[in-house]
């Protein structure tokens, strides 16, 4: 079995470790536990995992996160894989920081990046790993917000709740999504 795991980010580095980018940091810490480096290959950086005798395919999109689709359609079909086999971590402003929740599908709720994978292969049900940001920002400053890094005294819990949502893409390859969520979505 191979699963599409994808991180959603921005390229470059007046990004790294912004509240946008967390997708970029779990597929990061999680290479980083298996002594795995990424490669750049077509439209993302590539890693390979295996783990328990299933494969996860890590991307990081270096489409920018208005055109992650363009990404994640390229290797859903280089890979020859259905949209159930993709998994996508997406930070999330309806949850509060480091509340992560594991969903079958659902809409975009306005974050582009889901916008542009939902055009590009032209469904809503794909499995996601809500990582939530919180949304402690004024009116009109949600860009500034989610594009800042996180504060210094949330890091460190962060920085935990990155290793769990590696463990939640694990079981998610190894027992499947329900099994999944039924496990890790009570908290």
């Amino acid at each position: 079995m191979k699963y599409l795991i994808v991180g959603l980010g921005n390229p470059g580095a007046e990004y790294v470790h912004t509240r946008h980018n967390i997708g970029f940091d779990v597929l990061d810490k999680l290479a980083l536990r298996n002594e795995l480096h990424f490669e750049s290959a077509r439209l993302a950086d590539h890693a390979l995992l295996k783990y328990k005798g299933r494969q996860y395919h890590l991307i990081k999109a270096m489409t920018f996160m208005n055109l992650s689709g363009r990404a994640v359609k390229y290797w859903l079909d280089k890979l020859k894989l259905s949209p159930a086999e993709l998994l996508v971590v997406v930070d999330d402003i309806a949850l509060p920081p480091g509340k992560l929740r594991l969903r079958p599908g659902g809409s975009d709720g306005g974050h582009n990046g889901l916008k542009s994978i939902q055009e590009s292969i032209a469904t809503t049900h794909y499995p996601r790993l809500r990582f939530g940001v919180g949304n402690d920002f004024s009116k009109g400053k949600q860009s500034d917000y989610v594009l800042s890094p996180w504060p210094e005294e949330q890091w460190k819990t962060i920085q935990s709740k990155i290793d769990l949502a590696g463990e939640i893409i694990l079981n998610f390859g190894f027992m499947g999504l329900q099994r999944t969520m039924n496990l890790y979505n009570k908290n």
